[in-house]
């Protein structure tokens, strides 16, 4: 599965909801967030499902249809972006650059985890 990115992050940011903990089976998501006309799978077709979100909304989660790995969201609260995953990216873009704009859900932030140095602190969505 190939995935591409056209310009830079409107914003980096990891999710610590319950939602996203689920879905990864980890402690959060690391996200690149790009408007979507911005965004484009240009090799396979990746499957997905819907889960309800903290919100009470859709979160459409995209994943690879051969090894199962975590591809992307488009969350029904946030209709004009998709949120990346960060793992998925190549050349050392996992990092995001090293700079985490915002972290949503930290009232769910598991406690052997601190924030990020200069990331906005959302104890839920926005």
């Amino acid at each position: 599965m190939d995935m591409g990115i056209h310009g830079d992050p409107a914003v980096t940011a990891l999710c610590h909801c319950i939602d996203c903990q689920k879905w990864t089976g980890g402690a959060f998501t690391s996200n690149a967030v790009v408007p979507r006309t911005a965004f484009q799978v240009t090799k396979g077709t990746p499957k997905s499902f819907d889960a309800i979100g903290a919100s009470g909304k859709v979160n459409k989660h995209f994943f690879c249809s051969n090894c199962g790995s975590s591809l992307y969201t488009e969350l029904e609260v946030m209709p004009g972006v998709t949120c990346v995953k960060a793992g998925g990216l190549d050349g050392g873009a996992a990092s995001l650059g090293n700079k985490i704009g915002v972290e949503f859900y930290t009232k769910d932030r598991v406690g052997y985890l601190a924030g990020c140095e200069g990331a906005k602190q959302e104890p839920v969505f926005g």
